[in-house]
């Protein structure tokens, strides 16, 4: 009788246990399904899909992305690669509107880059506060990460949004699609807000080093360039990479200067190229950039790699002008071009283009200087204005292929140059 006993109380006791146990796991459940709903429900807001709550709301730049990307892009001009321009506008460029004051929109900033390297945007904006246009390359997984980063960098950035154009470029073989799949790996990204989705990018940073993205992808510079620069309405544009940063006020300076001076139709408007230690701030001022450039922290970019190919810029008379950069934006002096020089500029939008044909490493942005001396350009020097790269460049950091590709297109660019003598038959000068 006592053993019954002791038997149904155990019994109950089990039994007890059971049905918390399954309380628990149907409790659980709800949560998981709830938290699936409300990231569903989030992720909808974010990318629009078919289930979301809004159904007839409409999201202008959702569906401008949606458009874009059914057009399946065009292929460049050697059919290797597919192009998405303009898969993310601006609001300052949706509203230009003709008549408008011609000097905002006077010079644009045009960068290229891979989602590796896209978190420089933030501070380039930072400092640039003006138009800008980024053209992207990636493969692979990279192509649906690059389109729902871009998406969620101009919902959530308020000055992407209002300043930045977007163009995407792939593999022909490759395209993109709206990320309507991928709630896993996007839908927290409205919970970060637009330092969390830069946040995110930063991650991906050391993802590959340089051009080697891997599977014998070649990283087309010249196109990205290209399509960069073609991506804006801007009179005349500044083609930089994105890990480096011009000059404060540089915009402003300019177009004071317009004012005073425009730019004659065969000049182009040269910033000398520094490079700064990693541990330096960024300078901001001319003044600034000096001091450091005095005691070593700051130098020619370049200066380790390739010291022939920034010296034409004369930096020591640069450094030494009178003004010092206190006064305004002006031509400081005038430069013949000479090999192999490669100098960043400010030009018209009419400038010759880049060369496509050169992809990789080397001899890619020199030899669009090459053509803009043969066909009679001169290289006028501003005298308060500069890009800084960030870091210096030194050997060690290169991929293993760089002077593989280097000496291949050193090849290219002797035909190019040969090139260049039929399509200006009449130029006097050479390369």
């Amino acid at each position: 009788m006592h053993f019954s006993k002791k038997c149904s109380v155990f019994k109950v006791v089990l039994s007890a246990l059971l049905i918390v146990a399954l309380l628990q796991l149907l409790y659980l459940s709800f949560l998981s399904k709830l938290h699936g709903k409300q990231q569903l429900y989030k992720y909808s807001e974010l990318f629009g899909s078919r289930k979301s709550a809004n159904q007839g709301e409409k999201n202008p730049r959702r569906e401008h992305l949606r458009y874009s990307l059914s057009t399946g892009g065009i292929f460049d001009g050697s059919g290797q690669y597919r192009v998405y321009k303009n898969l993310i506008k601006s609001d300052f460029s949706t509203n230009q509107k003709p008549g408008a004051d011609p000097r905002s929109h006077q010079l644009a900033l045009a960068t290229h880059t891979t989602i590796n390297n896209l978190h420089h945007l933030s501070s380039l904006l930072e400092r640039w506060k003006n138009p800008l246009s980024v053209a992207i390359f990636a493969n692979g997984q990279d192509v649906k990460f690059a389109t729902a980063f871009v998406y969620a960098l101009s919902l959530f950035c308020p000055q992407v949004q209002a300043l930045v154009d977007f163009h995407l470029v792939c593999l022909s073989g490759e395209m993109a699609s709206f990320p309507d799949q991928d709630r896993e790996h996007f839908s927290g990204l409205e919970e970060m807000g637009c330092s969390g989705v830069f946040a995110k990018l930063e991650s991906n940073r050391n993802k590959y080093k340089n051009y080697a993205i891997g599977n014998n992808v070649s990283y087309p510079n010249n196109l990205l360039r290209n399509v960069a620069r073609s991506g804006t309405d801007a009179a005349y544009i500044l083609v930089i990479d994105i890990d480096m940063l011009p000059s404060a006020s540089l915009h402003h300076q300019f177009v004071t200067m317009l004012m005073r001076r425009e730019p004659a139709a065969d000049e182009v408007l040269v910033l000398p190229a520094f490079e700064i230690r990693h541990t330096r701030k960024m300078p901001a001022t001319k003044a600034e950039l000096v001091q450091l450039y005095q005691v070593g922290e700051v130098r020619p970019f370049y200066d380790e790699l390739c010291p022939r190919c920034q010296a034409s810029t004369n930096y020591s008379q640069w450094v030494n002008l009178a003004s010092r950069g206190s006064g305004p934006l002006e031509v400081a002096y005038t430069i013949n071009w000479a090999d192999p020089w490669e100098p960043f500029y400010i030009g018209a939008r009419t400038v010759p283009l880049y060369d496509e044909n050169f992809r990789q490493y080397g001899f890619n942005r020199i030899s669009q200087a090459c053509e803009l001396h043969i066909a009679g350009y001169r290289f006028s020097v501003l005298s308060n204005a500069f890009v800084v790269h960030r870091g210096f460049k030194v050997q060690g950091e290169f991929h293993s292929r760089k002077d593989e590709e280097n000496r291949k297109n050193r090849m290219l660019f002797r035909s190019f140059k040969e090139s260049l003598k039929a399509k200006y038959p009449n130029s006097p000068r050479r390369c």
